[in-house]
């Protein structure tokens, strides 16, 4: 485990031994950014932890021509390093944008993966996972997205999906 500005960032799941917490699934949009808001909420109001949760979705599969499998590993190793700093970040300006400061335990965790099977793992033994309304897919017409839609069929804990704001 290492820390980005204070922040323990983790590439493990915050699965046992970990308490039970709030998982906040975020991907940089405006849509998660008003629910780890929302997830900062719901933690410091039940007192359990927060824990940050960001996915790297790599070209999975076999098959690639030689030399690519490394090339592709490193380029996961770098977007990783990117997401965990701009997960920090994101923890950062929503906490500074809060009219009532959060001032619970925190975390943020990098997963390799396909989102949705990452986050209905993490799911498990937690409080609450908090998702936004919709990320940054392309299909804005839907009310809800892909992973929000998942989430609330198949997680194992109770599920908060926050919508934009109004206006």
């Amino acid at each position: 485990m290492t820390t980005v500005d204070e922040l323990p960032v983790s590439t493990a799941l915050p699965t046992p031994p970990h308490p039970p917490g709030v998982l906040a699934a975020c991907d940089g949009s405006d849509g998660s950014l008003w629910a780890l808001d929302r997830a900062m909420t719901e933690a410091q109001l039940h007192g359990v932890p927060l824990y940050v949760i960001g996915v790297v979705d790599p070209a999975q599969g076999d098959g690639h021509p030689v030399g690519l499998t490394d090339v592709l590993r490193h380029s996961t190793e770098q977007l990783s390093g990117s997401l965990a700093d701009g997960l920090c970040r994101a923890v950062h300006a929503v906490r500074r944008a809060r009219q009532l400061p959060f001032t619970g335990p925190c975390s943020v965790h990098v997963a390799c993966g396909q989102v949705i099977e990452v986050l209905l793992t993490a799911a498990v033994g937690q409080h609450t996972l908090v998702v936004g309304a919709r990320g940054n897919g392309g299909f804005s017409r839907l009310l809800l997205g892909s992973v929000s839609s998942a989430a609330a069929h198949h997680a194992a804990c109770p599920v908060l999906i926050v919508p934009a704001p109004p206006g």
